[in-house]
């Protein structure tokens, strides 16, 4: 059963990489379609919120391609490792990047949602951060505790 969710949250995150791919991608034009019909005072920022989205996105990217490499280790039933401890780290400034230019976005179109997502971002980067130290620490015994066996 465990594993079926491990296989199942990981098939999940593969999804949401190719789609992020394709949203990060497409920006521009969604922007635009999203403009025409739902907000319509978005076009003449259209240029910048492509830039500012796009670099988000590819943080974004970067942070389900960390969470897909840890998976990868979860179903080995080996998750102890320095990589994930790596990774972890990685994520935590991937998040940082994310706030950083989400805070820039808010000098030309400032929202809710904007502020909503720098606040998941800040929380996610700190959770992040100090999951990476829990890790190593539990990396650490491991490696000393295969040493003594």
């Amino acid at each position: 059963m465990k594993l079926n969710i491990t296989r199942f949250t990981k098939a999940v995150l593969d999804i949401m990489f190719v789609l992020g791919i394709l949203i990060t991608a497409t920006l521009p034009f969604l922007l635009k379609t999203y403009g025409k019909y739902v907000e319509p005072g978005i076009e003449k920022y259209i240029w910048q919120n492509s830039v500012v989205l796009g670099l988000c996105g590819i943080f974004s990217l970067m942070i389900v391609w960390e969470l897909r490499k840890m998976f990868k280790t979860v179903i080995a039933d080996d998750c102890f490792v320095r990589n994930n401890v790596t990774s972890l780290k990685k994520m935590s400034i991937y998040s940082v990047g994310i706030v950083f230019f989400m805070a820039v976005k808010c000098l030309f179109n400032i929202t809710l949602a904007t502020m909503a997502i720098m606040m998941v971002f800040i929380i996610a980067g700190l959770f992040s951060r100090v999951l990476a130290q829990v890790f190593d620490k539990a990396v650490t015994y491991k490696l000393e505790n295969d040493l003594t066996i």
